[in-house]
């Protein structure tokens, strides 16, 4: 009677086929509601799939035939659990994507204004070091950021975590360089006037698209003695190669759970790209503390949304238009 049973029960529930595995030549990475905005009002997205371990929030990877989004929301936690749930999803078929990083940032006004946007060259952990406050620092010190098994500030770490430098793929980069160097960037009115605050030429000019190292941290820092500071940590860790100008929450993060997708077969790290857009300036100008500037209206936050979108799009269109070229991955 129990085997009946058993052959009764299989004939009323069938199997049910496994759904198609996606396979997007490009996947974008947002972190937040207002990055992915743009990308779902211009584009058609009107697959979506479910993927176990993303936000209550933001629960879907969203798709055309060709590109998909997904957001991960704010800081290294989420960036780095939302990025490896979709990374090592079965639903997904990332062995030839390429990732496309896009969200707003900091940025330094001697490198760029309010709604510049920068491709990562370095991206570098703004958070991964020894701190003691200024207070008990020793007096000859110009830094409280000292490495990691250092003894002084400047002095190359001596352990680490293995996360704390990415250098991006340089095909790549100048690719989406070339790919997006002449978009029409987004401005207004308030960002215009804000940034005629500035001394600095960059700070002044219209937004453009540039590359530089990006540094990632959980904390919203400001101000230019943490961004002197946080700049010589990245050139520490790099040899002096990273020269820092956007300052964001996530990235680091992003790419340790992609690093891992990569090691375990799932993906190719040469095919990601970190772009950010500048939203605020990481420092006060001359005669505004450094407080007001942190909490100033510039203006840049529209504009940065939508730059992200125009140029990270940019990249994405010459991916998908010319796959020929792509498909094999871009090497030095």
């Amino acid at each position: 009677m129990r085997k009946i049973a058993l052959i009764s029960l299989t004939l009323a529930f069938p199997m049910v086929a496994h759904a198609e595995i996606v396979t997007p030549k490009v996947l974008v990475i947002t972190m937040f509601g207002e990055e992915t905005k743009p990308w779902l009002e211009n584009l058609q997205l009107r697959k979506r799939i479910a993927v176990t371990g993303l936000p209550k929030s933001a629960p879907d990877v969203v798709c055309n035939e060709d590109l998909c989004v997904m957001t991960t929301t704010m800081g290294f936690a989420n960036a780095a659990a939302s990025t490896a749930a979709v990374a090592l999803s079965d639903k997904l078929d990332l062995s030839k994507t390429y990732f496309i990083i896009a969200g707003i940032a900091g940025i330094d006004p001697s490198k760029g204004t309010l709604g510049s946007a920068a491709w990562a060259d370095y991206v570098v952990d703004g958070g991964l070091f020894h701190r003691i406050a200024t207070s008990e620092a020793p007096a000859e010190w110009k830094s409280t950021v000292v490495e990691l098994g250092a003894g002084v500030p400047g002095e190359k770490q001596a352990w680490g975590a293995g996360t704390e430098v990415f250098e991006m793929n340089k095909p790549l980069l100048e690719a989406a360089l070339a790919a997006s160097r002449n978009v029409t960037l987004a401005d207004g009115e308030t960002a215009t006037a804000y940034r005629a605050l500035y001394s600095q030429p960059a700070a002044k000019a219209k937004p453009g698209v540039t590359s530089c190292t990006t540094i990632s941290a959980d904390t919203y820092w400001h101000g230019a003695g943490v961004a002197t500071e946080l700049a010589a940590h990245a050139k520490v860790l790099t040899d002096g190669k990273a020269d820092y100008c956007t300052s964001q929450m996530e990235d680091n993060a992003t790419l340790t759970a992609l690093s891992r997708a990569a090691d375990a077969g799932r993906l190719d790290f040469g095919r990601i790209a970190v772009l950010r857009t500048a939203s605020n300036f990481d420092r006060p100008h001359d005669g505004q503390s450094t407080a007001e500037s942190l909490a100033a209206k510039s203006g840049g936050f529209g504009p940065a949304t939508q730059n992200a979108f125009l140029v990270g799009n940019a990249l994405a269109e010459d991916i998908i238009a010319h796959w020929s070229r792509y498909e094999a991955g871009l090497k030095n």
